[in-house]
């Protein structure tokens, strides 16, 4: 991991863990931190388990953030600034090369919000 992807995985893992009260950490390692719903999924797929809500995790050629909640959402997904939006990769991953600046940051952080408050509302945490 190049020093930069560290910085930047530092950084975005930040971003999700301001919200690790509300959820399960999955993993947590040098290039992988995931978050998962605490109640099993409604839906039979999963088997039972709980949701993974989100993760960040470090690539060959950048840092990707994962936000589950975004994957088909529309009402979720209007609210995806321009500016964070130019990263999007697929419907809900963002993708870094390096360290966000501080309003990026920021807009991840209250799309992340966003994202539990909907699920809290379907008691999907």
């Amino acid at each position: 991991m190049g020093e930069d992807f560290e910085a930047t995985f530092a950084a975005l893992k930040g971003v999700l863990k301001k919200h690790s009260k509300k959820l399960v950490v999955g993993s947590d390692t040098a290039g992988a931190y995931s978050l998962l719903g605490r109640v099993p999924s409604p839906f039979p797929q999963h088997k039972g388990k709980p949701m993974w809500f989100s993760e960040v995790r470090v690539g060959k050629a950048y840092v990707s953030f994962h936000l589950t909640p975004l994957y088909m959402n529309p009402p979720l997904q209007a609210l995806i600034p321009a500016n964070l939006k130019k990263r999007m990769q697929g419907k809900a991953c963002f993708n870094f090369k390096n360290v966000p600046d501080a309003e990026l940051l920021a807009e991840l952080d209250q799309l992340a919000s966003a994202a539990l408050k909907n699920w809290s509302e379907k008691k999907w945490v």
